[in-house]
């Protein structure tokens, strides 16, 4: 299968191992539960069953992984909690900071003079300045009417720095894979095999042309609300389209090869991290990484229109 260019997430180039940015204003709280579902503990099988993924992502092989019971967010952290965090904290995110991040095309609004550039090898995505999570179509949108809404254009850093504050962290990949399967042990989604069983859409992706025409049958061009369609078997939403979410792992196209059989972490280091889930921007015939085995990655320091997060938690 072709590799496909980057629909998922445009982003910094990766020219080496990447440095954590301390976040600012990061302040560590004890730990909390609050919003989350208690995973049990127990095994699967991690990888792609079908053999559908894609050769760069390092799907295969599939491996057994054992997991003790953990705690995870029902829904990606919406704007309304990420604010709380940033009025709290004082935290600006690096997109802020920056000036700049990427919006697709069909959602952007405000001035041409607010596109600097078009992304080369996906000009779907363009570099608009003052975008960030407080406007996440470019200057002409904001998030008044999207308070239930996924946050997006945060980083690797700027979620980790929201975890920290939550009383929380990022989930590892092992972890959000088996708590997206949500019991359903080699399936192809989180639901099951067929992606619109009884003709109904499971989750926000591309229906259409991409990238030039969206039909919206699922009803959302770009991001939906975090409680839409139905949860999984582990009570978790959405964890098939809608936002890419962050994980806490390096990643290594070749990890599976090595992986630890029980809480595996990831590699030590590396120059991007873990997304997991795809987002509204993915189609079948262009970019199928919403399958609940799929993988993608980027640097730590990127951020998008796509790209959100949910928090995970140690069991007591």
């Amino acid at each position: 299968m072709n590799e496909p260019s980057p629909c998922c997430s445009p982003g910094r180039p990766a020219d080496g191992p990447a440095e954590i940015r301390p976040p600012a204003h990061a302040v560590a709280r004890p730990r909390s539960t609050r919003g989350q579902v208690r995973i049990p503990a127990g095994d699967f099988a991690m990888g792609d069953p079908f053999g559908e993924g894609y050769a760069g992502d390092g799907e295969t092989p599939v491996h057994r992984v054992h997991l003790e019971s953990f705690w995870m967010d029902a829904t990606t952290v919406t704007n309304a909690a990420f604010a709380v965090f940033c009025k709290d904290t004082g935290h600006v995110t690096e997109a802020e900071e920056l000036g700049v991040s990427a919006v697709f095309h069909l959602a952007f609004r405000g001035e041409r003079s607010d596109v600097l550039q078009q992304v080369a090898e996906a000009p779907w995505w363009l570099a608009v300045k003052g975008a960030s999570w407080r406007q996440p179509g470019g200057p002409g949108s904001s998030i008044q009417d999207r308070q239930n809404h996924p946050v997006v254009h945060v980083t690797w850093n700027d979620a980790s720095a929201y975890a920290a504050w939550a009383g929380k962290r990022l989930p590892t990949e092992a972890e959000w894979e088996y708590a997206a399967r949500g019991g359903l042990d080699g399936a192809r989604f989180a639901w099951g095999d067929e992606l619109t069983p009884r003709g109904r859409w499971q989750c926000n992706i591309w229906q259409g042309d991409f990238p030039r025409s969206n039909t919206e049958d699922d009803g959302h061009l770009a991001t939906a609300p975090v409680k839409t369609y139905r949860p999984n078997g582990h009570g978790l939403w959405q964890m098939a389209g809608n936002v890419w979410e962050w994980c806490a792992d390096w990643f290594d196209p070749g990890y599976y090869e090595v992986s630890p059989a029980v809480d595996p972490r990831g590699p030590d280091t590396g120059a991007a991290r873990v997304m997991r889930g795809g987002s509204y921007l993915c189609h079948d015939s262009y970019c199928h990484r919403y399958r609940v085995s799929a993988r993608s990655s980027n640097t730590p320091d990127s951020a998008s229109g796509n790209m959100g997060f949910r928090c995970a938690n140690d069991d007591a």
